[in-house]
């Protein structure tokens, strides 16, 4: 056996095994922690320090890393559950929670399995918060049981270093048969509110009708009054006309103008004869042969107006008897 040659190859093994160890030895000795985690430290399995992120020297075989922390906001989805609310009512509802760890130490030596208690945690509470609530408000109040449910919970986990920053219920789900009956009464008011809103509909057009018609009676009104008063201004002035033509008729026969009389009494004929030929009830219109009779009206008149002044030329004496006009008393 050549011993010089073991010689020699354990000199170059030894140095060998040691500069392995030595790389062992570094690369345990040195630790990187990444930005947003950090790591606890344990000498023996007792915690004396936290590592933040960046570079970090262990002594090898003395020192190692217990637990890693991650230190960014997390978000933990509640498993869908079935809650009896205060009115007998079973609703189906899942949440879901948004953490931060704050603290690594009683996060990692406070609490075993931190996920695992902070969603039973909250599954317990959105039971107590849904169960001491009507139907009616849960599905209505959905915003008061986030703030109950982050109060609540957020309390529960500041001892394990964690942060409960947000809490929200994804969905609640009545049952069937209550999802039906909020159809039909959600249905029923809203033929409710467009019965009412026809109703005003159509109180705003009767009133909009009657203010027509209203107003369409008092122009009628305006109007008939108008025109009584223009018929009453004609008949005022066709009577004052009728006024006047007397007066200037008894001037006429004061004076003893015979042909003022003839044509007042012509006039008076043609015009009653007109009516005469114009009436519904008389459809056959007798034309006199002669106007003797006229005539002898208009002579008649002529000799009282003659007698009218003789009497005036003696002074007021009477007159003789032999005049046609005169009667005897």
């Amino acid at each position: 056996m050549d011993f010089g040659n073991i010689g020699e190859s354990a000199a170059l093994l030894i140095p060998a095994l040691i500069g392995l160890f030595g790389i062992i030895l570094l690369f345990k000795s040195i630790q990187i922690v990444p930005q947003g985690y950090q790591y606890t430290v344990e000498q023996f399995g007792r915690f004396t320090r936290v590592l933040s992120p960046g570079l970090a020297f262990l002594v090898p075989f003395v020192e190692s890393v217990g637990h890693k922390l991650n230190m960014m906001e997390n978000v933990l989805d509640i498993p869908q559950q079935e809650v009896i609310t205060k009115d007998n009512a079973m609703v189906s509802c899942d949440a879901v929670v948004f953490t931060q760890i704050v603290d690594p130490v009683p996060a990692s030596y406070e609490v075993n399995d931190l996920i695992r208690a902070i969603t039973n945690l909250s599954l317990t509470n959105i039971r107590t918060v849904v169960g001491s609530m009507d139907l009616d408000q849960v599905l209505s109040n959905r915003d008061d049981i986030n703030a109950r449910l982050l109060t609540v919970i957020d309390a529960a986990t500041q001892p394990w270093g964690v942060k409960v920053t947000r809490i929200e219920i994804k969905d609640l789900t009545p049952p069937a048969d209550i999802t039906e009956a909020m159809a039909r009464q959600m249905k029923a008011e809203r033929l409710k509110r467009a019965q009412i809103l026809e109703a005003e509909g159509d109180r705003a057009s009767a009133i909009l009708k009657a203010e027509g018609q209203k107003q369409s009676q008092i122009l009628e009104a305006e109007g008939r009054r108008e025109a009584a008063f223009r018929d009453a201004e004609a008949r005022e002035r066709a009577a004052e006309a009728e006024a006047k033509a007397t007066e200037v008729v008894s001037e006429a026969i004061a004076k003893g103008d015979v042909n003022a009389i003839n044509y007042f009494l012509g006039l008076k004929y043609v015009e009653a004869f007109a009516k005469l030929a114009s009436s519904n009830q008389q459809r056959t219109v007798i034309v006199p042969a002669d106007f003797a009779g006229l005539v002898g009206a208009i002579e008649g008149v002529k000799a009282l107006t003659d007698n009218v002044k003789r009497q005036n030329a003696t002074g007021g004496n009477p007159p003789n008897d032999s005049s046609p006009f005169v009667t005897r008393s």
